[in-house]
């Protein structure tokens, strides 16, 4: 009796543990969405104008018109994209007012990474945008073939001799140039797989449970006997 009792309180606690986190999973999936839909809604807003100091806290993905001239100078970070393949961001500096930025213009494939580019006086429009993650793994940037494998800020903008601000254009800088969208792609929402994962779980604990105590319930050979 005791070994039933031991069985059964064991395999309710575990029962309740391994709902606990697939409805925690579902919960985090509720916010994480309305993060994400939080997150859209700011990208497609109106474009203000560029703000004289930009917090990543208050101003990532904020939608911003300048106004100024695209100076000569740029550097290549490899991508890829889908249905397209390898190629590089082409990010370049922007003079607007009295400071210079950086703007991500957009894709180029591989074969156009050395062509002309236009300068001059443009009016952009795009998203403001912080480093990617860069951790053990980013390779450092080939300095001779001008090739960078992220989005580095800091070091772009000190290779430009920019402000450490990063436009990402949303609209054409240059026929050749292929503005890529800003967008919530990019980031994951997996909790629906880890919820059915838990889930699943706790539906294997449970039958496992129940066929313990059935084994134990179950008379022996010995008492057959």
């Amino acid at each position: 009796m005791r070994r039933i009792l031991f069985l059964l309180i064991f395999g309710l606690a575990g029962l309740g543990v391994l709902i606990s986190l697939g409805v925690w999973q579902v919960q985090r999936m509720a916010w994480k969405h309305d993060v994400l839909a939080a997150i859209d809604s700011r990208i497609t807003a109106d474009p203000v104008a560029l703000p004289s100091q930009v917090s990543e806290g208050a101003d990532k993905y904020l939608p911003v018109r300048v106004s100024g001239a695209m100076l000569p100078g740029e550097v290549h970070v490899l991508v890829s994209v889908k249905q397209v393949g390898a190629g590089y961001r082409v990010i370049q500096p922007f003079r607007t007012g009295d400071r210079i930025i950086l703007v991500d213009r957009g894709f180029v494939p591989t074969t156009a990474k050395q062509a002309m580019r236009i300068t001059g006086p443009m009016d952009i429009t795009g998203n403001l945008h912080w480093p990617d993650e860069i951790d053990s793994y980013t390779p450092d940037p080939d300095i001779d073939d001008n090739i960078w494998f992220a989005r580095d800020v800091p070091s772009l903008a000190a290779a430009l001799r920019t402000d450490p601000v990063l436009l990402i254009a949303r609209s054409e800088t240059d026929p050749g140039v292929t503005p890529l969208p800003v967008g919530t792609v990019g980031i994951p929402n997996d909790h629906l797989q880890y919820a059915i994962t838990w889930f699943g779980l706790a539906l294997v604990w449970a039958a496992m449970t129940g066929y313990f105590l059935w084994r134990s319930r179950a008379p022996s050979e010995s008492d057959a006997l």
